[in-house]
């Protein structure tokens, strides 16, 4: 069994059980997504499959905001299993700086293969599934799915994201929508006009029907 098959055994088993918007399927998507983008983009496969498995490993958000605890599981899993300390570092720097949150704050690192992931990731944010996975966790947290009187905010601060509650309707504004136009990969660009132009659909039939003109 080699490195990726260990790994991808190794986030099966942890993240079994996890919320269905960051679950081992999420994961196995961003995982095709990003050997799709690298048919046509120069980077390091390696660096990208094993940061793609494990980005979610232990997402921030379920884990009171700590941003550190991601990157340290999955260096010590890579440690353990013996891979090179420059891979290991370049794969934590990935998962720390991936995030759209992470965006929105002072941006210290890039890479090819972050470019990769960053867009494999985001890919799945958009579109039907992004769209579903949006009130699943929107439910998951308890929010309401459209709440007119509350407005959206405009260029959030990455704090105000990280603690925003507002409704789901709310985050294609603050998140979704904005996604198409931070794909760096000419692959993700060309997927992600089709899913926001699908997202936009859905929007006008949403408001339709909560206005009752369809």
């Amino acid at each position: 069994m080699d490195i990726i098959e260990r790994t991808v055994a190794f986030v099966q088993h942890t993240l079994s059980g996890a919320e269905s918007g960051h679950d081992w399927w999420h994961i196995l998507r961003v995982w095709n997504n990003t050997k799709l983008i690298l048919q046509t983009e120069q980077a390091d496969p390696l660096i990208c499959e094993l940061a793609a498995l494990l980005h979610d490993i232990a997402d921030s958000k379920f884990h009171n905001g700590d941003e550190s605890i991601g990157p340290r599981i999955a260096g010590e899993f890579l440690r353990k299993e013996g891979v090179d300390a420059a891979i290991i570092e370049h794969v934590q720097q990935i998962i720390l700086n991936m995030s759209f949150k992470a965006s929105l704050g002072e941006i210290t690192f890039d890479s090819p293969e972050l470019r990769v992931v960053r867009d494999a990731d985001r890919l799945d944010a958009i579109g039907a599934i992004g769209i579903a996975r949006a009130f699943n966790y929107g439910g998951f947290k308890n929010r309401e799915i459209y709440n007119p009187t509350i407005p959206v905010e405009q260029n959030m601060s990455k704090e105000a994201y990280k603690n925003t509650t507002a409704p789901t309707i709310n985050h294609f504004y603050e998140k979704l929508l904005l996604l198409q136009d931070k794909m760096h990969t000419e692959t993700a660009k060309r997927i992600a006009a089709q899913r926001h132009q699908y997202m936009e659909g859905f929007l006008q039939q949403f408001y339709a029907e909560w206005d009752g003109l369809a």
